[in-house]
């Protein structure tokens, strides 16, 4: 969904939740989201844990070792921390992932863990 479809829809019912594609690397809807916010409306990301080149694994493996967590700990907690009307919902079909995906809800990332990732979706965009 664009802002400009939201829009549209907005002049004809309530919308109660966007849901696009976006993660660490794949950042395209930061305005729309920060928009969403203000307005109260729920975005959920889809995809949230995929989307990642060997070299943003290692950034993400650098951070997910440093604080002791795993990296789908680390990048749902990222998504978590990115805004207050952000609402997972990854997928698993594992007790052990689920449990680990839980606890990504207690991981606080730091100020220079959370400037490292935001650095993985400049290395996400192809050169032209």
């Amino acid at each position: 969904m664009t802002a400009a479809q939201i829009a549209e829809g907005r002049k004809i019912c309530d919308i109660v939740c966007i849901q696009n594609q976006y993660n660490l690397a794949h950042r395209g809807d930061d305005a729309l989201i920060d928009e969403l916010a203000a307005d109260g409306i729920p975005y959920v990301p889809f995809f949230p844990l995929g989307g990642f080149s060997p070299l943003q694994s290692d950034i993400l493996s650098n951070v997910a070792n440093r604080l002791g967590a795993t990296v789908m700990q680390v990048a749902l907690a990222w998504l978590l921390q990115r805004s207050p009307n952000i609402l997972l919902i990854p997928g698993t079909s594992s007790r052990a992932h689920l449990a680990q995906n839980l606890a990504a809800a207690e991981l606080s990332l730091p100020a220079d863990a959370i400037a490292e990732l935001d650095g993985i979706a400049a290395q996400a965009i192809p050169a032209h």
